[in-house]
């Protein structure tokens, strides 16, 4: 099995201090140390020294060491990886500058939970479902690396709950409070043993909001098992439940931001002072919905070589939400399931390792939109009935080569269906119709080849190919309309790494230069209603360069010096950094009248930096002050327009001990936004009538305490 919660790699530096475990003979070399992740996204669960790809890692020390009401902070500090926040709980995912497709929602990014698809049939995913406190792991793939996983051209993210060490059990109660309203509270139990281990949690969070219009309501739950009955045998189940509601400011013109960056949305008035357009909070602008995912997995070891895992799931969603104009409607249940087979044999005295299988996904849903009339639903405008499927085979060879080389071939092959009914009775298209659309089948090859060049570096080439098709909302759009149009983007990715350790494995390091050529890019634009609208722009080129580093500054000379019920293994002070340059393009873009070829590409800035310290001691205090910078953006494709760059300083301390061996305490506090730095994390891109804007909260403030009990 692999290792589930190594620290952070590449910024590995991004934890706090671990509980204790069994106390252990003293070892000198261990305590300077960085420790290595292990890669589980291409099923063969190597090291990510010996992995020829774009991947970060982030576990569940390098979550909280933010703020655990958003996920983002902790997601950024991710080279090439970007999570937006436009509202309260309305997030995006930009993986090395798919952020141009994705208005709202997560799009062109596959995410997995415990190996459950959890990006719908559809292509979209409901990410604001998942709370910080519950998720153990998060593993990035970047660019069409990802074969193993399907369509798709912007990269995957695997997600795993924590569970309990084996051998421990623990019950565990928090409370945070802070800025803007902000209340959490979370219980959570969990036991394992030699053949089994079950977690249940449960998060409240409620916040008023930094903005007028932005308070959010969220409870999760969440029931994990894994079970061993045989030495062949695992057999896991996952419940997720989630209760979301949270109110939509809207976007604000730069001099409505400038002026009042807290203010909702306020109504148009045309100079006669008749309201022409109502604001966010005269219609109430909201979202809420509830959902239910249950997932069953099965894995078999035939031998030591050959096994195989099989996931089955459903899930059931109910949404309600008012915008400016419609009232939506949605009921939508799915399910599906993924097979992966893995052997490996020494073929002429060297170790081949095989996988293949293949995944099938399908949904329907029901679509209702009504007249948005102060928050209630008005006339039926168009009732829609949604039918998806959508799956892929796959196969992936590795095959350990003389001279320290090791070579991987992969590919993919994906089918996507929709079929559209609009049933009749409403106003727009009264008479109903019936829209099939099925896109032609795509494979996503992916060749690589890596390069030991001593036990503790190496780098890789790789070249692989992607195609994303247009998910049901850029096909249905929110103003009634149908896209027939609109194709599938593809894509092709050129990359080179090169990562490892040094300085006696104090100092870690990862960089990764990249160029991905993107044809049928598709991008967005906003109509007066505020309805998004897609289309295909021609083609993208996009280049970049990521790096991470991280290493010790300071650290005692033995484990020995560290308190055995200090709570912690480690004790010291490290720094890191990870950085990414981005020169991403329009290659042929031409709108109407306007040619906007070698223009830079729409909310991607040139240069993201995160950087910070970690420091901790025997007694058990901690801080942890970090930095982020994003510069300046465009937010249309003209140009025109930018979105300032920003810096932003943060810090989180606290202490942390375990006493009489079981009672386990942590009081933390934390700051964000220290210099009350105005700014936009995750603005509205080519926005009708010039609403660009949607402000970041100011500086604010959190304190809180978790109380564990050990055994």
């Amino acid at each position: 099995m692999p290792v589930r919660y190594s620290l952070l790699f590449p910024l590995s530096l991004l934890v706090l201090p671990a509980r204790a475990q069994t106390p252990a003979t003293p070892d000198t070399t261990r305590a300077v140390k960085l420790p290595e992740a292990t890669v589980i996204g291409y099923g063969t669960n190597l090291p990510l020294r010996r992995t020829a790809a774009g991947v970060s890692v982030l576990d569940a020390s390098g979550i909280e060491r933010f703020n655990q009401s958003s996920l983002a902070a902790a997601v950024n500090t991710l080279p090439g990886v970007r999570l937006e926040e436009r509202a309260t709980a309305s997030y995006r995912i930009s993986v090395r500058g798919s952020t141009l497709r994705s208005p709202f929602g997560v799009r062109n990014v596959k995410v997995y939970y415990h190996d459950i698809p959890f990006t719908e049939a559809s292509g979209s995913t409901p990410f604001n479902l998942l709370d910080p406190a519950t998720i153990g792991r998060i593993e990035v793939l970047k660019g069409p690396t990802a074969s193993v996983y399907g369509a798709g051209t912007g990269g995957a993210l695997l997600l795993t709950n924590r569970q309990a060490a084996p051998g421990e059990s623990r019950a565990q109660v928090s409370a945070t409070a802070g800025s803007f309203g902000l209340r959490r509270y979370s219980a959570a139990a969990e036991t394992s043993t030699g053949n089994s281990s079950v977690r249940a949690q449960y998060v409240h969070q409620s916040v008023d909001g930094y903005r007028e219009n932005s308070a959010a309501l969220r409870d999760v739950l969440t029931l994990d098992g894994e079970f061993r009955p045989s030495d062949k045998r695992t057999v896991a189940a996952h419940l997720l439940y989630t209760d979301l509601s949270y109110q939509l400011p809207g976007s604000l013109t730069r001099a409505q931001f400038e002026q009042n960056p807290r203010q909702a949305r306020p109504n148009t008035v045309n100079s006669a002072g008749v309201v022409t357009s109502a604001g966010t909070v005269q219609q109430q602008a909201a979202y809420a919905s509830r959902t239910a995912l249950l997932g069953l997995s099965h894995e078999y070891r035939f031998t030591p070589a050959f096994s195989n895992k099989t996931t089955l799931y459903t899930t059931g969603t109910t949404i309600r939400t008012p915008f400016l104009v419609d009232y939506e409607r949605n009921t939508a249940v799915g399910w599906g399931g993924r097979s992966v087979f893995g052997y490996q044999r020494v073929l002429a005295g060297r170790l081949l390792r095989l996988s293949g299988g293949g995944e099938w996904q399908t949904s329907f849903e029901n679509s209702r939109n009504y007249v948005n009339r102060a928050g209630s639903p008005g006339p039926l405008r168009y009732d829609d009935d949604i039918r998806t499927a959508t799956g892929f085979v796959f196969a992936q060879a590795e095959l350990e080569l003389p001279a320290g080389l090791l070579a991987t071939v992969g590919a993919s092959y994906n089918r996507l269906t929709y079929r559209i009914t609009r049933l009749p009775g409403g106003t727009i298209n009264p008479a109903g119709y019936e829209a099939p659309r099925r896109f032609e089948p795509e494979v996503s090859p992916r060749v690589a080849l890596l390069k030991e060049i001593t036990p503790l570096i190496s780098a890789y080439a790789s070249v692989s190919q992607g195609f994303s098709p247009p998910t049901e909302e850029e096909i249905r759009p929110s103003d009634g309309s149908l896209n027939q149009n609109l194709q599938a983007e593809r894509g092709t990715s050129y990359e080179v790494g090169f990562r490892g350790k040094a300085l006696g494995q104090r100092l870690q390091f990862d960089v990764a230069a990249f160029d991905f050529r993107l044809r049928q890019t598709i991008v967005t634009r906003t109509n007066e209603q505020g309805a998004q609208l897609f289309a295909n722009s021609g083609s993208t080129r996009q280049r970049g360069v990521e790096a991470a580093v991280s290493g010790w500054l300071w650290q005692p000379a033995t484990t020995a010096e560290v308190a055995p019920t200090s709570g912690l293994t480690t004790t010291g002070l490290r720094a890191w950094t990870s950085y990414a340059y981005n020169h991403f393009r329009f290659q042929d873009y031409q709108q109407n009248a306007d040619n906007f070829s070698g223009n830079r590409l729409t909310g991607t800035a040139p240069h993201t930096l995160s950087a910070g310290l970690d420091f901790s001691e025997p007694l058990g205090f901690y801080l942890s002050p970090t930095l982020s910078h994003q510069a300046r953006l465009p937010l249309n494709d003209a140009n025109t327009v930018y979105a300032p760059g920003y810096w932003a300083f943060a810090a989180r301390g606290g202490w942390r001990q375990t006493l009489l061996t079981h009672l386990e305490l942590d009081v933390y506090a934390g700051l964000e936004n220290a210099t009350d730095r105005r700014y936009g994390l995750g603005n509205d891109l080519n926005a009708f009538g010039n609403r660009y804007y949607q402000p970041a909260p100011g500086r604010n403030f959190y304190a809180g305490t978790t109380v564990g009990w050990k055994w």
